[in-house]
């Protein structure tokens, strides 16, 4: 099978592309010139192209039998820069397909639990109920969605929700082992809100497992998740039992986050670059419950997570210090 990847330079892209090319598949990668090569150690064939350039994408999109779009924006100056890559440049590319490889057998896209919003009463959302994304970045992987469900390959798509995903490769979740040698952990509001996780290797398994289905799945929307529920305790647990290190777990109230945040957002500003912590992600910090369900994957596909919060949490530890990320 032919499989298109976007994003595929990323942290879960580049597993989605591994995965797929140890699977014995082609696979085919949209690089702009300047992404880093440094996780695409296995074969495959680059595309050069760009999501936000619809003349970049007839060549990778044709002769292709699967796309899995898994390229966008975790952080951006503001929320039009989002929406340019999670939502436009979801649509160039369901209209170069539509263009130019009608026939494609399936369309996956990487969304996020943040398009669908935080659970009020700390249950699981149905997939159709409506969507109530509380940040811009939310906002802007709903409207990926919304572009595909308006697309002639609305019936030929799979959409995957996953929660906070973490893992080898994973940049996002550096600064939390990094706290480990201050010994110190600024809990926000006490830190009992509770999440679900899953482990990037294991949300790529799910994402091949979608895409050479020989079932109708179309439409579907999955949640990868492993099983748990974690608090913010939990998971410093998990990452003071991977480093070996003893951290003061310090409940710090929202204010000071959301000044700290300020400071983030003005040194951004100054340097004109996007930063990951934000006021909005403080918002997201806050909510009671990011929780979802992956029974429908498991029923449909078989799928099921190999590793949980703690293993993670020490193979990640072990990536980040064989890589000096730590």
């Amino acid at each position: 099978m032919r499989v298109l990847v976007t994003g595929a330079s990323g942290f879960l892209g580049s597993h989605i592309a591994e995965v797929l090319a140890n699977a014995g598949h082609q696979v085919r990668t949209l690089l702009r010139k300047t992404s880093s090569r440094a996780f695409l150690q296995f074969p495959h064939e680059e595309a050069i192209g760009d999501v936000t350039d619809p003349d970049s994408l007839p060549a990778a999109v044709t002769g292709i039998d699967v796309v899995v779009h898994a390229a966008g924006l975790i952080k951006a100056r503001n929320e039009a820069e989002f929406a340019s890559v999670n939502a436009h440049g979801t649509t160039h590319l369901l209209r170069a397909i539509a263009k130019h490889n009608p026939d494609l057998k399936r369309f996956i896209l990487i969304s996020s639990i943040a398009a669908q919003g935080p659970s009020a009463d700390g249950r699981p959302r149905p997939p159709d109920a409506e969507p109530k994304p509380i940040t811009a970045y939310g906002r802007s992987k709903l409207g990926g969605e919304i572009s595909v469900r308006n697309s002639p390959l609305a019936k030929r798509t799979v959409i995957f929700r996953p929660p906070a995903i973490y893992g080898p490769r994973d940049p996002a979740l550096l600064p939390f082992f990094q706290l480990s040698k201050l010994r110190i952990a600024p809990l926000l509001e006490g830190g009992s809100n509770r999440t679900c996780l899953i482990y990037g290797p294991d949300c790529a398994n799910a994402v091949l497992l979608a895409a050479t289905a020989e079932a109708d799945i179309g439409g579907r929307v999955y949640y990868p998740e492993d099983g748990a529920v974690y608090t913010w305790r939990d998971m410093l647990a998990h990452i003071e039992e991977a480093t070996g290190k003893k951290m003061f777990m310090l409940p710090t109230p929202r204010f000071a986050y959301n000044a700290a945040a300020l400071g983030s957002e003005i040194f951004g500003a100054i340097t004109r670059r996007a930063v990951i912590f934000d006021r909005e992600k403080v918002r997201e910090m806050s909510q009671d419950a990011w929780v979802c369900d992956a029974q429908s994957l498991r029923d449909d596909l078989g799928w099921r997570p190999k590793v949980l919060g703690r293993q993670g949490a020490k193979l990640t530890y072990e990536w980040y210090k064989a890589n000096r990320w730590l």
